[in-house]
């Protein structure tokens, strides 16, 4: 808890030098939560590149609210909030290119494998990436608040509040979007867990 604690001060220090001009604080800043934010990004919008386009644009509006910044919340939660606000907007404008992106998000994972050296067999492989691809078009096919609350809770490892924050809702909301996403996966992925 003291550690955690401790990254909040440091991360609401950095913002507030930020805030104060100085460029070292926002570099720090950058460098501590740019592959979170990216790998957040990724998982909205499952394309590598518009992923680091996206935490481009978190990053220039984090700049931009500088002087308007108040430590009235934990950093990563306004932060989060900023990077929910840029994927839904960016999902909103681009729902017609959906096709599209699954495309390039198989070739962008075909790429990975090539990299992977350390296979158990191709069978497996082939029968972990089948299941990893079920579980990522499931959660791809959860409403916009739903899938960023999932992967807010489960790949980011944020809490109700934080969560809360990110899509400026109350805890209770955010619980029962992570119900109502739980279950719906739970229902299509059903096969999975009888296998």
């Amino acid at each position: 808890m003291e550690l955690e604690a401790h990254v909040l001060e440091l991360d609401t220090r950095l913002m507030l030098g930020v805030k104060q001009g100085e460029t070292l604080c926002m570099d720090m800043l950058l460098q501590r939560h740019r592959g979170p934010v990216i790998q957040f990004l990724y998982r909205m919008v499952r394309n590598r590149a518009i992923a680091e386009e996206l935490a481009q644009n978190v990053f220039m509006r984090v700049y931009r609210s500088r002087t308007t910044y108040e430590p009235t919340a934990k950093f990563t939660s306004w932060l989060f909030r900023i990077a929910t606000h840029v994927a839904l907007n960016w999902l909103r404008d681009r729902r017609h290119e959906s096709n599209q992106l699954s495309l390039s998000a198989g070739l962008e994972r075909d790429t990975e494998r090539q990299i992977a050296d350390r296979r158990p067999t191709v069978d497996q492989l082939m029968l972990n990436e089948v299941r990893l691809d079920e579980i990522r078009q499931a959660i791809a096919e959860l409403p916009d608040r739903q899938r960023a609350a999932v992967i807010m809770h489960k790949y980011e490892e944020l809490e109700y509040t934080q969560i809360a924050i990110a899509l400026r809702c109350s805890p209770q909301t955010v619980k029962s979007l992570l119900f109502r996403a739980y279950n719906t996966l739970r229902v299509r992925l059903a096969h999975m867990a009888a296998a």
